[in-house]
């Protein structure tokens, strides 16, 4: 391995030419060189990750470091960083504030795991297991299992990520038996529900609880599947399915036949609607379905007791650009909230999708912003609160040849990231219009 020693500190656009090269790059070796160069750039990730590590505590002990100096409270001097971060690294908040994490632990608690970065003999992910669980223990303690596992680097060589995990956890329960009763209530406290896509028009519900709670809902279910399986009611659904049915049942309080009793968007086109089109919809809170899945789901709901209700949207014929949203019974700002909902989908910060919690006023109301759908965004919680922060502003853009709605960010430090509103369902042209139809209140036995 070849070590060098910079003259002077590095800059991004050494870093770019770097990456120039290799994006130049042809590539015409053998089996025995491919595989060199293949560790090579593997030696250069973790040394990348490394250096990231550096930099980005850098920058966050100089920020707080001058909003310290100008005498800002102690509670603004981090506020805003992890979200930096993220932009930065084309991630969201909540990953900025991860890597933010990581940093701080390796650059002051956790030095031998940071040469062990540096020397290519750890990955990102490894490193991440071992700040992962030495992260209810007292520093001292985290700088022993530091010394122990990555001061000598054949400690750790030829280790996969569960030896690795396994090694620390180890010598944490050793040290401080008491932290992992911390962690478990640490980890208790974070127990939530989670919701993500699948192939084929599926989606996983996903719950996060202690052990013995999820082996109890699990032989629940099981045991009453069972029940249903030998009732000799000639039920041919599997154990699987009938498993999958009862979580939708209790928790719904509908049966698996029903609709749920919540309402649910779907934006379809009216030529996908009514004429047949194949145009894919969009079911909110999901993603794009595909027309055949849209059309049978309305059917059913019309086929039921579910109420069913038509709202149109109007959208730029040639962009897809939710511009207008027909509201029928309800006060402007609701029906402005369900446009901004439908328009953005997810979060309009770059890169991050997170569900949306807040309709923020891009230009802030108290400087004269309206509250409108041009100076409105969808965004998560963590976004709106970050961009509150000092030296945060946002402006709306304006754009002719795409009408779809736009604005920048701009971070304290003066980087610009720009957003679009992802396009609407493509719909046909007529009348140098094109409306799209909401589904609205589908599945929805409640609504009025």
């Amino acid at each position: 391995m070849v070590t060098a020693v910079p003259d002077s500190p590095l800059t991004s656009d050494e870093v770019l030419r770097f990456v120039a090269r290799l994006q130049s790059s042809d590539f015409d070796v053998d089996a025995a060189a491919g595989i060199d160069l293949i560790s090579a750039l593997e030696t250069v990730k973790c040394v990348s990750v490394a250096t990231q590590a550096v930099v980005t505590d850098a920058v966050a002990t100089a920020i707080s470091a001058e909003r310290k100096e100008l005498g800002k409270p102690k509670a603004q001097w981090r506020s805003g960083i992890a979200s930096q971060i993220g932009l930065a690294r084309r991630e969201s908040p909540n990953r900025g504030g991860t890597h933010l994490g990581l940093a701080r632990a390796l650059v002051h608690e956790m030095p031998h795991t940071l040469a062990r970065l540096r020397a290519g003999e750890l990955n990102e992910w490894r490193v991440m297991i071992l700040a992962r669980e030495t992260a209810c223990l007292t520093v001292d303690d985290r700088r022993t299992i530091d010394e122990r596992l990555c001061a000598d680097p054949a400690t750790l060589a030829g280790a996969g990520d569960r030896t690795v995990e396994g090694r620390a956890r180890a010598l944490a329960n050793e040290l401080d038996a008491a932290s992992q009763v911390k962690r478990r209530a640490k980890a208790y406290a974070a127990r939530r529900t989670s919701t993500r896509p699948a192939p084929e028009s599926m989606g996983f519900f996903t719950a996060l609880t202690s052990m013995e709670k999820t082996v109890c809902m699990w032989a629940t279910l099981r045991r009453d599947a069972d029940t249903i399986i030998n009732s000799g009611g000639g039920d041919t659904r599997t154990r699987d399915q009938i498993m999958a049915d009862l979580v939708f049942e209790r928790i719904t309080g509908a049966s698996a036949a029903q609709g749920p009793p919540v309402t649910v968007d779907i934006v379809i086109s009216d030529s996908t609607l009514l004429a047949g089109g194949d145009t894919s919809a969009y079911l909110h809170g999901y993603g794009d379905i595909p027309s055949d899945v849209a059309r049978q789901l309305i059917r059913d709901a019309l086929d039921s007791e579910t109420h069913v209700a038509l709202r149109r949207l109007y959208a730029h014929p040639k962009s897809e650009a939710l511009t207008a949203v027909e509201s029928v019974s309800r006060a402007f700002p609701t029906a402005l909230g369900r446009l901004i909902d439908l328009r953005d989908r997810t979060c309009r910060t770059p890169w991050c999708d997170a569900p949306i919690r807040h309709h923020d006023h891009i230009r802030p109301y108290s400087a004269g912003g309206k509250t409108s759908a041009e100076n409105g965004a969808g965004l998560c919680a963590a976004c709106n609160y970050a961009k509150e922060g000092e030296g945060w502003t946002a402006e709306a853009l304006r754009d002719k040849r795409n009408a779809r709605h736009r604005y920048r960010l701009i971070s304290p430090t003066g980087h610009t990231y720009d957003s679009s509103a992802p396009p609407m369902p493509v719909v046909e042209l007529y009348n140098s219009r094109i409306e799209n139809v909401m589904i609205t209140g589908l599945f929805d036995d409640d609504a009025a």
